[in-house]
């Protein structure tokens, strides 16, 4: 039992010199802003409107706040650890092996299954661009078997996937439906990451150039059509003006398209081993990077909550050219160019994870985790060659039989789930010696500082919203009941949290990034839970028959 918490010590020298060593601070955050503005601002952001309303924007703070603490602890993580594996290496020096398998597990779904979405979307906006341009792929050949099946038997207005459904041509039985641009695009860009991540590099920062003027120039426009009625709208129901026309829960409900947004850029921690100063540079990266991004991501619901109302955005998959179609602010040149722009913008966020993936089995496998040959790096483009074709195929084969937004729910909740997991392990790590050049997080004692937050932002709650304690209990509500429950067992561990930082003496700043993340599991489902807990049990079946026998740091 020992042997599967026992931890991995990790010095400068365990860095491999395969890998080349190119990337600056500036390529860091143009990688970062590559990860994390694409599919969440040029598809999910639409749905998230949808259900929050304008008080989406809350959201986008809420977790602008918790990857920026989180951030730090990545930080943290990277100067201490300059080695590829990402949250993986780090709970493997402060947690062990078996939670470090878990979160590199975890990893998979955030990267690989996160680009099963994003390859999804950028079909979309790639078809729609070339309906633009007079030019029409058939439906069949445009969208997943399972989502074409889904809109036809539940009765769905989109006529897309309802027209692929009865127009495909039969196989035997079986009707011939798959999304070929989304597999094209996977193939290229697996391709791309397995010449070399220099190549990468330029490629990733000239489309993220184009992409970031673009996005300026849809907030410079917007504004100018914005209407202040539209951030206050009247709920139907009530007939009261809100700006969360919704409630809160709504707002909360919107988390996983929200929080979709925000996991790129975690997966600047798995190239420290190609960065150059990896202890200096990474922190730095992640840091601006992330706070640029959470800036964008408010001006542009701004503009949009501001534009078209709210409600006008159910089922719109590229709302930033939605925003100006005819039937809204009727820019055409600007519909054009905002969809051409989101094909290149999805593009570098698929670039970005599909570089992630392989690195991640490359660590797992150098601690005996994974096959060896996981370790493969091409002699000519030194890049972990065989792990970036595994990644290509495991996001490929999936593109054949899923749909968007089951793999949308399945990647926020494992990526949540890693970003608590880093947070708690900052907590576990010994002091440090303080190194000139090198990031450090400040230390900052919680004893009495966390204690008094969390109870006093409960209490202010309480007396603001007394109603929402009084029906706290009630979980078997269908609208609110599996978020009242969440809530319930969120306060509970809190206070848990706060009684160990009194006995303690924890840090604040990795505390408060613990409970901002675990505040965000509070807006899954149970069908999310659900499919989670059976993903790790699988998981967890595949390291007891492999992992656990062949870990070096056991057999050692």
């Amino acid at each position: 039992m020992s042997q599967l918490f026992r931890r991995k010590i990790y010095s400068d020298s365990d860095t491999s010199t395969g890998l080349l060593r190119v990337l600056g601070v500036w390529d860091i955050v143009f990688f970062g802003i590559a990860a994390i503005i694409g599919a969440g601002s040029f598809s999910s952001l639409g749905e998230a409107v949808f259900r929050g309303g304008p008080g989406v924007i809350l959201l986008y703070l809420i977790c602008g706040f918790a990857c920026g603490f989180t951030a730090l602890c990545y930080a943290e993580f990277a100067s201490r650890i300059p080695t590829a594996g990402s949250a993986y290496t780090y709970a493997y020096a402060s947690f062990g092996e078996l939670i470090a398998w878990i979160i590199g597990w975890a990893l998979i779904m955030e990267y690989s299954f996160g680009n099963i979405y994003v390859a999804f979307s950028w079909s979309d906006y790639f078809t729609s661009f070339l309906e633009r341009m007079g030019m029409h792929i058939p439906d069949y050949l445009t969208c997943s078997y399972t989502e074409a099946k889904k809109a036809f038997s539940g009765g769905s207005e989109n006529k897309e996937l309802i027209n692929a459904w009865t127009n495909a041509p039969l196989i035997g039985s079986l009707k011939f439906i798959v999304d070929v641009p989304a597999l094209v695009i996977n193939g290229l860009i697996t391709w791309l990451c397995y010449v070399g991540v220099k190549e990468s590099k330029n490629f990733n920062n000239a489309l993220v150039i184009l992409k970031l003027a673009v996005i300026v120039l849809v907030i410079l426009v917007g504004f100018s059509y914005i209407s202040t009625d539209n951030w206050t709208p009247v709920n139907p129901e009530t007939q009261v003006a809100s700006f969360m026309p919704n409630g809160f829960a709504g707002v909360m409900s919107a988390v996983s398209g929200v929080f979709f947004a925000y996991i790129g850029f975690d997966a600047l921690s798995v190239l420290s081993e190609e960065t150059k100063d990896p202890q200096k540079t990474l922190p730095k990266g992640m840091i601006i990077s992330l706070v640029l991004c959470t800036v964008i991501y408010i001006a542009l619901t701004l503009v949009l909550t501001g534009m078209v109302d709210y409600r006008k955005f159910d089922g719109v998959g590229d709302p930033l050219s939605f925003i100006f179609e005819k039937t809204n602010a009727n820019v055409a040149w600007m519909e054009l160019t905002v969809s051409f722009v989101a094909i290149v913008a999805i593009t570098t966020v698929l670039l970005v994870f599909q570089m992630g993936q392989p690195r991640i089995w490359y660590a797992m496998s150098r601690d005996g985790l994974m096959p060896q040959k996981f370790q493969t790096v091409h002699p000519k483009y030194k890049t972990p060659s065989f792990a970036t074709i595994v990644t290509g195929i495991v996001v490929g084969i999936p593109i054949l039989f899923t749909d968007k937004s089951f793999i949308l729910d399945f990647t926020s909740i494992g990526t949540i789930f890693a970003f608590v997991l880093v947070c708690a392990g900052v907590l576990m790590l010994p002091a440090k010696e303080k190194i000139k050049g090198r990031f450090h997080l400040p230390y900052i004692n919680g004893k009495f500082i966390f204690p008094i937050i969390f109870i006093g932002s409960l209490l202010v709650f309480y007396f603001w919203q007394p109603g929402f304690f009084s029906t706290l209990m009630d979980w078997k509500d269908p609208a609110e009941g599996e978020f009242r429950a969440s809530i319930f067992f969120f306060i509970l561990v809190n206070l848990v949290l706060c009684v160990l930082t009194f006995i303690k003496n924890f840090s604040l700043i990795p505390l408060i990034g613990l409970s901002s993340c675990l505040y965000l599991l509070t807006g899954m489902s149970h069908d999310n839970w659900f499919w989670f807990g059976l993903w790790f049990a699988f998981g967890l079946i595949i390291y007891f028959c492999y992992g656990y026998r062949n870990s070096k740091l056991r057999n050692a």
